[in-house]
């Protein structure tokens, strides 16, 4: 086999491929046939799988996850950065964060960032709750959830260390008051934005295990890979798990049937029970 030829991938591998990983994430695959030759090969040739049937039995005999996550990795886009749809953060401090404030007298606010990538999404959230309520934020418990099903990213968010890239969208002053710079082109996390975000793995296909619902969460540009049906699905759990006058932001390339959910539409991907 040449070096640089793909690993065939049959008719049938994926079909029986797609359906394993439909079921246990959600995930469409079966029009990404020449996609997932061309990510996959180069990975199969350097640990010296010469076929897709042996990978898959690979993948179906992995009890801790490890294989299938990277996997997934490699067949989605795990590509996100600060201050990314700046239009949900200007929404969270105008709307939704007054509103909380005025209404949890309890000084607890209960947040979700579903499907949270490498925790840029989740960092931006506690720098907003940060910036909006200054002083006053000793008094609040604002402590943000954040889960993927990836431990790879699930690590480089709590390391929370990032290219210069990724906050490039950032203003001087959060840049200033949030990051330290840990050479020439990385920079962290400040110790108490970090402190802010708990980060768990789970899967958003699994029935939802939190017992208290939440006044926001955040799954922006993961449903994109789901078909209409387990969207559907995932929607609906999410509005159980919701309180009443609570948000859900999504991705704005995504859409969320109106007929189909008793979420109300606000404005473009923000949604509110």
């Amino acid at each position: 086999m040449a070096a640089n030829s793909m690993i065939e991938l049959s008719d049938q591998e994926l079909v029986e491929l797609s359906r394993f990983v439909e079921e246990k994430y959600g995930i469409v695959l079966i029009k990404k046939k020449m996609l997932i030759q061309g990510r996959l090969s180069h990975m199969l040739r350097e640990r010296g799988i010469t076929s897709f049937r042996d990978y898959m039995n690979i993948l179906y005999k992995d009890t801790t996850n490890t294989e299938i996550t990277s996997f997934l990795n490699k067949i989605t886009t795990n590509h996100s950065y600060f201050m990314r749809e700046s239009e949900h953060f200007d929404f969270l401090t105008k709307q939704v964060l007054p509103y909380l404030e005025a209404n949890r007298p309890s000084k607890v606010l209960r947040i979700w960032s579903a499907g949270c990538s490498a925790g840029q999404e989740a960092y931006t959230v506690a720098m907003a709750i940060d910036e909006y309520f200054g002083t006053r934020k000793a008094g609040w418990d604002t402590s943000i959830l954040a889960t993927d099903i990836s431990m790879n990213e699930l690590s480089r968010a709590k390391a929370a260390v990032y290219p210069a890239a990724d906050i490039k969208d950032i203003s001087p002053q959060w840049r200033s008051k949030y990051f330290v710079q840990k050479g020439a082109d990385q920079f962290q996390v400040c110790d108490k934005i970090r402190k802010e975000v708990i980060f768990r793995p789970f899967n958003l296909m699994d029935p939802i295990p939190f017992k208290n619902p939440f006044d926001l969460i955040l799954c922006r540009n993961v449903m994109i890979y789901f078909d209409m049906e387990t969207k559907e699905k995932l929607v609906e759990r999410f509005y159980n798990h919701t309180v009443s006058g609570g948000y859900l932001f999504i991705g704005h390339s995504e859409g969320i049937n109106r007929s189909a959910t008793r979420f109300q539409y606000i404005k473009p991907a923000i949604y509110r029970k």
